[in-house]
């Protein structure tokens, strides 16, 4: 890692992206499930708030991460992996899947976006691929 460049836009990105990950596990606690605003796929109240739990682990993980992105740089790389994941099944779904709703269809533009910001800004501070997905320790 190049300690000289810039990761201040990758920082203020993945704060944002907490941001999106609290909205998220907001609408899924209080929106989203059966005999809600938002029912279409069928959620089961109790998924909704098991998934609203994740969302708010992932936006604490990136808010904390993004006052030193540096140290905590896997971080984002798990979030890539996790995003990208996601766009692909949730597309996959709506495209391949008798009947699949598409009602959540800007979620993946959104976070392909994040993912996409992540990786441009990880590469532009001199973040290389290994430091992304390889834990990396400093030496002292």
């Amino acid at each position: 890692m190049d300690k000289k460049k810039n990761l201040k836009p990758l920082a203020v990105t993945f704060a944002a992206s907490g941001v999106w990950d609290t909205i998220a596990g907001i609408l899924f606690l209080f929106v989203i499930g059966t005999g809600r605003l938002i029912n279409d796929p069928n959620t089961h109240s109790f998924y909704s708030v098991f998934l609203a739990s994740f969302f708010f682990c992932f936006a604490y993980l990136q808010f904390l991460s993004s006052f030193n992105i540096r140290r905590y740089i896997f971080n984002v790389g798990c979030l890539i992996i996790g995003r990208v994941f996601y766009v692909i099944l949730l597309y996959s779904y709506m495209l391949f899947y008798e009947d699949f709703p598409f009602t959540f269809w800007f979620t993946g533009i959104v976070d392909a976006t994040f993912t996409l910001l992540y990786s441009i800004f990880a590469f532009r501070g001199g973040i290389g691929i290994k430091d992304l997905f390889l834990p990396f320790r400093e030496n002292k």
